[in-house]
């Protein structure tokens, strides 16, 4: 190739370049900056805020934030305890799952894979009236364990095939190898297939966090007392109550959100990586 085709290749690469980061600095942009503005307009007053929706605060104030938190606190806990307990159960119960449908013999085995991920096509509104009622009959209605069954009932099918999608293309030697020094199921599971499917299992955790986390239909029909309800009927009850004061939902809004910030930040590189190995396999 002649030294002027190299410039010009040269040229259109460093083109597609800057157009790429601009492209990627107007997404970043678009998604960091109603962030950032709820989280300024915490430090506000309600004036500075409809007089100077843009501007930083005048004044550099925990006010608002130490009002919220004495709202929200209660309902946050109750969120961290119920989001907690559900990833647990649901990832565990997935794992082993998947396990099953994908490294143990069993007969009927595509049917009952059909029937463990069909329950991802079940939708969580039909069934209502009878869960309330199933709820209410076994006395935990209005209880934590309502929302944490509900959760890892929910979000085992779409976590298994996430985790059996992953398992999938692990190698079967290893399985073999084990068995010959005479490991058992639970031993393969616990030493060798879920230390391999950790960055699949973070992806999992990520995900229902999230899901746990931003829940609102379930936290609001199956819960009535506020030191049972989590964040998003706190922050509703919390808008209804200091719906003129911008400022304090503001920044209620910043703490709720805050850990699942943070969560994603620590994790991001095994939940990339969970999803890209997994999902494309």
């Amino acid at each position: 190739m002649t030294p002027g085709g190299n410039v010009q290749r040269t040229f259109w690469q460093g083109v597609g370049q800057a157009f790429l980061w601009a492209f990627l600095l107007a997404v970043g942009v678009i998604v960091l900056y109603p962030l950032l503005w709820m989280a300024f307009g915490g430090f506000k007053s309600n004036s500075q805020i409809f007089d100077h929706p843009f501007a930083l605060p005048d004044r550099w104030s925990l006010a608002n934030y130490m009002a919220a938190w004495s709202g929200v606190q209660g309902y946050m806990i109750s969120s961290l305890v119920v989001t907690a307990v559900s990833t647990v159960t649901t990832v565990l119960i997935s794992a082993w799952a998947a396990y099953g449908l994908t490294r143990t013999p069993m007969p009927a085995k595509p049917l009952i894979t059909a029937i463990v991920l069909g329950g991802m096509m079940l939708s969580p509104t039909v069934a209502l009236v009878p869960l309330v009622r199933m709820m209410q009959s076994l006395g935990l209605y209005d209880t934590h364990w309502a929302l944490i069954i509900l959760y890892t009932a929910f979000r085992v099918p779409f976590t298994t095939f996430l985790i059996r999608a992953y398992m999938l293309d692990l190698p079967r030697d290893l399985d073999e190898a084990a068995m010959m020094d005479g490991a058992t199921h639970g031993q393969i599971f616990r030493r060798i297939i879920l230390p391999l499917c950790r960055p699949i299992i973070m992806s999992c955790v990520v995900l229902h966090i999230l899901f746990a986390w931003n829940e609102y239909l379930f936290a609001m029909i199956f819960t009535n007392s506020p030191t049972v309800q989590t964040l998003p009927v706190g922050l509703t009850s919390l808008m209804s109550k200091q719906g003129t004061n911008f400022a304090q939902v503001f920044a209620a809004m910043t703490l709720s959100a805050l850990p699942i910030i943070i969560i994603f930040f620590l994790t991001q590189r095994y939940f990339i990586r969970g999803l890209t190995e997994g999902i494309g396999k």
